[in-house]
């Protein structure tokens, strides 16, 4: 696919996602969204990926939904766009598909992040806030309720009465307090943000076994369902059991007893243990 409305680009194992619309704030279309689908799709293929940076072009992140339609902009059935017999949303649409990535995400906000722009950012692992950042849960000033599978996701992270609060209000709101409301892990300067974003992402794609840290995105995100620890001591097992008897695993510890950087083989497209993905329908191994 040619990308019109985000930039993709790979440098020392971390893909930068930048959407790409800044006359328009970034604003969401359909159009972004299949490029983002397939951008995520290409990224989980490609083993080169270790990580995977989100930001935006110019002074915002992303201003929400476009819209350019009007009163219209989100009545399905008028939609250019629409597709017969579905109503899916298009942001839930995204936000299952980050959920399922197997590289870690990073959200490196620049600017306001309003709609559809807050609520993309929830399935990444991990969200950083440049001091120019706004936030803002719109839908109830819009008529509308939230999308992206954001009531599952905000309260996960921000706890309920939190997520009710912005959502209630749907105010747009600074980067401090939602680093106060823990939305994001760090705040930082404007012209250290993308910086601060690759310092992460590089740690991550240099001293890591790139098949542990993709189980332990599922491991975690996952787990968050579990009814019983139980259920993740059984999963760990599985995942102890099955890495430890592999290359990543030694080299792990020669390279530690070596006191040397550790150079780790597994490739996620061919390696990862035969129990994943342990959350379909299928016998374990």
């Amino acid at each position: 696919m040619t990308y019109e409305q985000i930039l993709y680009a790979v440098e020392n194992n971390v893909l930068t996602i930048t959407l790409n619309r800044p006359d328009k704030l970034n604003a969401f279309t359909h159009r972004m969204l299949d490029e983002l689908l397939d951008a995520l799709d290409r990224a989980d293929a490609d083993d080169d990926v270790r990580a995977i940076v989100f930001t935006g072009a110019g002074r915002a992140f992303c201003a929400g939904a476009d819209l350019s339609a009007g009163k219209d902009a989100f009545d399905h059935d008028k939609r250019a766009d629409r597709e017969s017999g579905l109503h899916r949303d298009g942001g839930g649409r995204l936000t299952l598909r980050l959920y399922e990535c197997n590289k870690p995400l990073i959200a490196a906000v620049n600017g306001a992040a309003v709609g559809v722009g807050a609520t993309m950012q929830l399935p990444m692992d991990i969200r950083i806030a440049s001091e120019n950042a706004r936030y803002g849960f719109v839908f109830a000033r819009r008529g509308i309720v939230p999308e992206a599978c954001s009531s599952w996701f905000l309260p996960r992270i921000v706890g309920i009465s939190k997520a009710l609060e912005w959502a209630y209000s749907g105010r747009v709101f600074p980067a401090a307090e939602a680093l106060a409301g823990g939305l994001v892990s760090e705040v930082v300067a404007a012209d250290a943000l993308l910086e601060r974003a690759y310092a992460i992402a590089r740690e991550i794609a240099t001293e890591n076994s790139a098949l542990s840290v993709t189980l332990i995105r599922h491991m975690m995100w996952r787990m968050l369902s579990a009814d019983h620890p139980m259920e993740a001591h059984k999963l760990d097992s599985r995942g102890v059991y099955h890495l430890g008897r592999g290359p990543d695993a030694k080299e792990g510890v020669a390279s530690f007893l070596e006191k040397r950087a550790p150079q780790f083989s597994g490739r996620v497209s061919s390696d990862l243990p035969p129990f994943f993905p342990w959350w379909t329908p299928r016998d374990f191994e």
